[in-house]
């Protein structure tokens, strides 16, 4: 029997038993294989831009590492130009999603705060070949800029700040008081954690011991 025919006997045996025949849809597959693959593409260039280099990384081997096709780049960021605050936005919002199971609220402000200082610190540095390559981009490329301040000055001190709040000591500040608090969380970490041994030459340790014993004295200050 063909085909076509075969087509015919199953329809008239669906119509004969009343059921209702749905076809496949084929939005979600696709939607997650496009995400699947700017994923993919993302941490390739996060991977390449680290150890080689914004500037010496082409699109062509960010494309071979991640296994798609190079005009993909083009298509989902514009080039190479997009892929990066692409990577920042992406990296950022996984960091601020991942707080609240890094970092367990503690029952006191001081130890709360002091954990996330910690935390921060830690975090720069594990991400000191990055930021390498990320800050001296976003003092030429506006759009880096702009992600770093959407990602980190707003997003990542709004949740920082949101938990913050929660404590008793935070309802006597004032917003700018308040506001100082929460963005020093970033602050010291990225001082601390980058700025001092990385770009300073600073013994690793030394730093962090100084950032956290700056971030207690802060933190005692406002509880008292």
């Amino acid at each position: 029997m063909s085909s076509l025919n075969w087509s015919k006997v199953e329809a008239g045996r669906t119509k004969a038993s009343g059921r209702k025949t749905i076809a496949p849809s084929l939005g979600a597959p696709r939607k997650r294989d496009r995400a699947g693959k700017q994923q993919a593409l993302i941490q390739a260039a996060l991977a390449l831009f680290s150890t080689r280099g914004y500037e010496a990384t082409t699109t062509r081997e960010i494309a071979s590492v991640a296994g798609c096709a190079e005009g993909l780049i083009h298509r989902y960021f514009n080039g190479k130009a997009g892929l990066l605050p692409a990577l920042v936005e992406d990296m950022m919002s996984k960091e601020v999603a991942d707080i609240g199971h890094s970092v367990p609220v503690a029952p006191t402000l001081e130890e709360d705060f002091l954990k996330l200082v910690n935390w921060e610190i830690e975090r720069a540095w594990q991400k000191r070949d990055f930021f390498r390559v990320f800050i001296p981009r976003a003092m030429v490329d506006p759009s880096v800029g702009n992600v770093m301040n959407r990602a980190v000055l707003s997003g990542r001190a709004t949740v920082i700040a949101e938990r913050l709040r929660r404590y008793r000591q935070c309802a006597g500040l004032s917003p700018e008081e308040f506001e100082m608090l929460a963005q020093s969380v970033g602050v010291l970490g990225m001082i601390f954690g980058f700025m001092r041994p990385v770009l300073l030459g600073q013994e690793r340790n030394v730093a962090k011991r100084i950032g956290m014993t700056l971030a207690k004295t802060l933190i005692r200050g406002i509880e008292h």
